[in-house]
C-alpha cells in the first residue's frame, strides 16, 4: 500500500484541512477516525513487553487524593505490576512502533505529518481510575482510544505551573472547560502545552502518537556541539594577544578575548551545508535504547523495505539513516528518496554498483530486510 492509499484517521477532514486548521491551533476530537478499533496488542503482550531490557517503560500509581502520586522506572516482570483488581494505576510502554509491525503500520498512517517531527507511538495501560494527573506535553499528540473508555477533561488555560511535591510533573491548578468520553476508535488530538487529563473508566488502553517539538536552545546547543566536533581546520586557530597591554584590572575580561569568542561561533554558523548535514544526522539518530540485529544479505538482491526502527530522510543534499549522512545526487539520490518516503524500494538489482553495495551493507547492519513486492 503506498503513502497515499493508507486509510485516512481524520474522519471527513482531509489532512490538508487538518494541518491548516488544527496543527498546533487547537483541540480536535474525532469520533470513529479507526471504525471498528481492535486492541493491536493484548494485555498480556503489553506486560511482556515492558519486561525487556531494550523497552522503556514506567508504572505510575495513585490518585492524587486517596493515594499519593508514584512512579517507577522499567523493566518491570509481569508479576511485578499491580493486580488487576487494583484501581488508579497506569503502565506506560514508550516506542511499541520499535516492536511491534501494527504499531509501525498505525504510525505510518500519520505520514502527512513530517517524518523528521515523529517521536514514537507509546501504548498506556490502565486499571478503572487509572491516569498520570493533570498535565500538559511540550509536543503535538493524538490520543487514540484502543481498548475500554477513558475520559479526558481538557482546557487551554495559560498557567501551567506544575507541582514541585510530587515525582510527576503535575499542575498544580488545573481548570478543565471541556470534558469529552472517549470510545474505542475514537481519537483526540492536543496542540503542545494544552492542559489534559485522562482517566479510565474500567480497564482501558490508549495509545499515543506523539510529535517531538525541538526546543530552541535544546537544539541549537546540539547543532553547534555537532559543527564544532566535525570543523575540519587544518591546524587549531588558537586566541593570540600580542598587543596585550599591561592592566590595571585584572578581573576584566579583555575585548579582543569576547571578539574571538563571537568570531569563532560565527564561523560555525557561516557553514549552512554543514550546519544542515547536522540536523539530519541528529534527527534521525536512533535513542539509546535501540539497537538493530546484524543478518546475512542475499547474493541477489532485489528489492528492499526499511526495518521498523530505522529513521531515514533527506535534503538537497544529503540522505540520512540511523545517525549517518550520504551526499549523493542523480539517479542514485532519487532512488533513495523513494526509499525514504515510500520505506521499500524495488528492482534494486539494476541500481549502479555503489548504491547496490551500500544497500547490501544495511541490510547487513539491519537496517533494511530483503522483500518482494
Amino acid at each position: 500500500m503506498k503513502k497515499h492509499d493508507l486509510p485516512s484517521v481524520l474522519g471527513g477532514i482531509s489532512p490538508a484541512e487538518f494541518m491548516r486548521d488544527y496543527w498546533q491551533r487547537k483541540p480536535l476530537l474525532i469520533r470513529q477516525a479507526i471504525p471498528g478499533m481492535q486492541a493491536l496488542l493484548t494485555r498480556k503482550e503489553l506486560f511482556e513487553l515492558a519486561s525487556e531490557e531494550d523497552v522503556e517503560s514506567r508504572l505510575v500509581s495513585g490518585d492524587g487524593e486517596l493515594k499519593p502520586w508514584r512512579m517507577q522506572h522499567g523493566p518491570f516482570k509481569p508479576r511485578a505490576l499491580p493486580p488487576l483488581s487494583r484501581p488508579h494505576w497506569t503502565l506506560l510502554v514508550q516506542g511499541v512502533d520499535l516492536h511491534v509491525d501494527a504499531f509501525a503500520n498505525l504510525r505510518d498512517r500519520f505520514r502527512f505529518i513530517p517524518d523528521a517531527r515523529l517521536d514514537d507511538v507509546m501504548v498506556s495501560y490502565a486499571s478503572d481510575g487509572g491516569g498520570v494527573g493533570p498535565h500538559f506535553d511540550s509536543y503535538d499528540v493524538f490520543l487514540l482510544q484502543a481498548q475500554g473508555q477513558r475520559r479526558w477533561r481538557i482546557s487551554a488555560q495559560k498557567n501551567l505551573a506544575l507541582r514541585d511535591d510530587v515525582p510527576l510533573k503535575i499542575m498544580s491548578q488545573f481548570k478543565p472547560s471541556k470534558t469529552m468520553l472517549l470510545e474505542p476508535g475514537d481519537m483526540l488530538y492536543l496542540p503542545p502545552q494544552y492542559a489534559h487529563e485522562g482517566v479510565a473508566v474500567g480497564e482501558c488502553m490508549t495509545y499515543s502518537i506523539g510529535f517531538r517539538t525541538p526546543e530552541r536552545h535544546e537544539l541549537a546547543a546540539e547543532l553547534l556541539s555537532r559543527i564544532s566536533d566535525a570543523d575540519t581546520d587544518a591546524a587549531p586557530v588558537r586566541y593570540r594577544d600580542t598587543d596585550q597591554a599591561a592592566v590595571s584590572h585584572a578581573a576584566l575580561i579583555p575585548a579582543g578575548l569576547q571578539q574571538f569568542a563571537m568570531q569563532s561561533v560565527q564561523k560555525l554558523l557561516q557553514q549552512p551545508r554543514e550546519l544542515q548535514c547536522a540536523l539530519g544526522e541528529m534527527l534521525t539518530e536512533p535513542k539509546s535504547q535501540v539497537w538493530f540485529e546484524s543478518q546475512d544479505c542475499p547474493r541477489q538482491l532485489k528489492a528492499v523495505h526499511l526495518d521498523k526502527k530505522t529513521r531515514m530522510l533527506y535534503d538537497r543534499h544529503f540522505v540520512f539513516i540511523n545517525g549517518e549522512s550520504y551526499r549523493c545526487q542523480g539517479e542514485d539520490a532519487h532512488c533513495l528518496r523513494t526509499l525514504a518516503d515510500t520505506r521499500r524500494l524495488e528492482k534494486i538489482d539494476s541500481l549502479s554498483p555503489q548504491l547496490s553495495a551500500l544497500l547490501a551493507d544495511w541490510v547487513q547492519a539491519g537496517w533494511a530486510h530483503p522483500a518482494k513486492f
